[in-house]
């Protein structure tokens, strides 16, 4: 599995942050127009998983993605901009108000792989913090962190622990079940506070 960092250009990813941001702000009216200028390359054709995280005051606001592909780079940048700023359960729809406070960060997704392990032991030891997406499974239960995530939760004990209360499973599950785990990378892009 390969890290992402160059699959798209910094000038098309600051393109597709600015493509979520006016797909949210034309759903509020306080964009008049989603300006399609500079997202013609073939890369934002191809087919990959997307997620859209926003962000106000650093902390989280929605996040909605898929992790398999579903349509374009571009149909699921902008479907999941709508989604993370309106659909997210865990918030209250966003508001007008709240449009000039929010940050959007874009995570384009590797397909998820596999991960062979032979217990609580081995999986900590094949994580790479910082760098692996990690979705969990256990029968219906299921959930995923972005690499990101690391950041708030730099321990893989914790990282699973966590993932596994996500999933709605006890924070042991992750050692108890031996539950299915796939990895997968990221290239992300965000916006910079101002």
């Amino acid at each position: 599995m390969t890290r992402m960092e160059n699959y798209l250009s910094s000038s098309l990813g600051n393109r597709l942050l600015r493509l979520a941001r006016e797909t949210i702000g034309f759903r509020l009216g306080t964009t008049e127009i989603i300006d399609q200028a500079g997202l013609d390359g073939d890369v934002l054709q191809n087919a990959n998983g997307t997620f859209v995280t926003i962000k106000k005051e650093g902390k989280l606001r929605g996040c909605i993605g898929n992790l398999e592909p579903s349509g374009t780079i571009l149909e699921s940048v902008s479907r999941n901009a709508l989604s993370a700023a309106f659909n997210d359960y865990r918030f209250s729809p966003l508001r007008v108000d709240e449009f000039f406070e929010i940050t959007i960060d874009i995570s384009i997704l590797t397909l998820p792989a596999k991960l062979s392990y032979q217990n609580g032991n081995d999986l900590v030891d094949k994580l790479q913090p910082g760098i692996d997406g990690v979705i969990l499974q256990s029968k219906k239960a299921r959930a995923t962190f972005l690499p990101q995530v690391w950041e708030q939760l730099p321990d893989p004990v914790q990282f699973l622990e966590h993932l596994c209360i996500k999933a709605g499973l006890s924070h042991s599950a992750w050692r108890d079940l031996h539950p299915d785990i796939w990895i997968y990378q990221v290239q992300c892009f965000e916006e910079k506070t101002s």
